[in-house]
């Protein structure tokens, strides 16, 4: 078997990816091979980016028809999600996987299969096998599903199957209340789903400004949506013949008809056999320092496949400071100290650096200040004055 060379070689084909191999193009002229399994163009273009905004525009005009027409002089009968004809809709604005294989093949050698390294420089897909000097693992995440008892008897669904459901779901339990618990929670919640969030910790939106959160989750529950915050989770699923059957730690026990995972997501390291050549992994991803390198050298990561925020911006932004260290220029390294976030929402929620309670926690003298949304004149005309 001849071994195919190249200046880098890209395991993956998501944001952190496509980042990484074209600044490696533009900026040094490098020969690169990019290897995908699964889904060219990544999580974010495919799913998240534009799939998603897509239900939730959809999602809030349907919120908008309800709660608003009426009282602006628009007689309009109740509107009704058609789950076929929006599948066929968020299916029409992204692009299509032969595009994608078309776009890239144009800029790079693209291989489709799963790698696993063969030694520190080499990787093996099915009957070939790619060497270089430079390797950037990019090979992305997927939903974690914790273990609970019961869960094997669960048809459960996450935010990848949510978008192909042909129907929406009579009731739903949301697991988890970070972005995509909380952006799914309200997209089948305004499609006319009962939904129950279920989330441990204190707060909806770990992430975010606690008074921010409160003023999210109050807005949630103005809508329906029941928000359930434990110290524990769900302990154990059972199936009877009105649907699944959850009990929450607590003692509180819930019957819904779907069930859906947002309680976090995992790496995508598993097949790539980083035990064989050394590279060390944690629960939460590959073990990188600042500048994204591994635990050994020529070997990056960057992206979901990484341990650290697990955003498409802080995707790209690792792969280009891996880039640049490859490539000789060392000195950029990984700072999340201002690391902005949004969730889309409605409210949407938004933050840049350090809440009010970290900033108290690291020491700072700290002055808040608020302006009500509702004091905006624009807020007046719009559907929620919230915020």
């Amino acid at each position: 078997m001849s071994t195919e060379q190249f200046d880098l070689i890209v395991l993956g084909a998501g944001s952190a990816a496509r980042d990484g191999a074209g600044k490696a193009k533009r900026e040094h002229g490098a020969n690169v091979a990019m290897i995908e399994r699964e889904r060219w163009g990544g999580s974010c273009p495919n799913i998240a980016c534009r799939p998603t905004k897509a239900y939730l525009t959809a999602a809030e005009l349907v919120h908008d028809i309800n709660t608003q027409a009426a009282n602006r002089g628009i007689e309009v009968s109740s509107p009704k999600i058609d789950m076929t004809r929006l599948r066929a809709w968020k299916n029409s604005i992204r692009r299509d996987q032969d595009s994608w294989v078309e776009v890239l093949s144009a800029q790079y050698t693209v291989v489709p299969g799963e790698a696993a390294f063969v030694d520190e420089q080499t990787v093996r897909v099915g009957e070939r096998e790619l060497s270089a000097e430079r390797i950037l693992i990019a090979t992305g995440g997927r939903t974690a599903v914790p273990p609970i008892p019961g869960i094997e008897h669960v048809d459960w669904i996450d935010h990848i199957s949510a978008l192909d459901l042909e129907r929406v779901p009579e009731s739903l339990l949301v697991i988890g209340a970070g972005p995509v618990g909380l952006e799914f929670a309200q997209i089948f919640a305004r499609f006319g789903s009962r939904v129950t969030i279920v989330n441990h910790g204190t707060q909806i939106a770990a992430r975010a400004d606690t008074e921010a959160a409160q003023e999210l989750q109050a807005a949630f529950e103005d809508e329906g949506i029941e928000v359930i915050l434990t110290d524990g989770g769900v302990e154990r699923f059972t199936r009877n013949g009105k649907g699944v059957e959850a009990e929450i730690t607590g003692g509180r026990t819930i019957v819904v008809s779907d069930v859906l995972f947002a309680s976090g997501r995992i790496a995508n390291i598993e097949a790539l056999g980083l035990d064989r050549i050394g590279v060390d992994a944690s629960p939460r991803g590959i073990v990188v320092d600042q500048h994204q390198r591994t635990t050994v050298s020529g070997i990056w990561a960057a992206g979901d496949a990484a341990a650290g925020p697990m955003f498409t911006p802080t995707a790209q932004y690792q792969a280009r400071i891996a880039v640049d260290d490859m490539f000789g220029n060392g000195d950029r390294a990984a700072d999340y100290g201002i690391l902005p976030t949004a969730i889309f929402t409605d409210p949407e929620l938004g933050g840049v650096g350090l809440t009010e309670s970290e900033a108290c926690a690291g020491g700072y003298d700290v002055d808040v200040v608020k302006h009500p949304l509702a004091a905006v004149t624009r807020a007046q005309f719009s559907t929620s004055r919230r915020g």
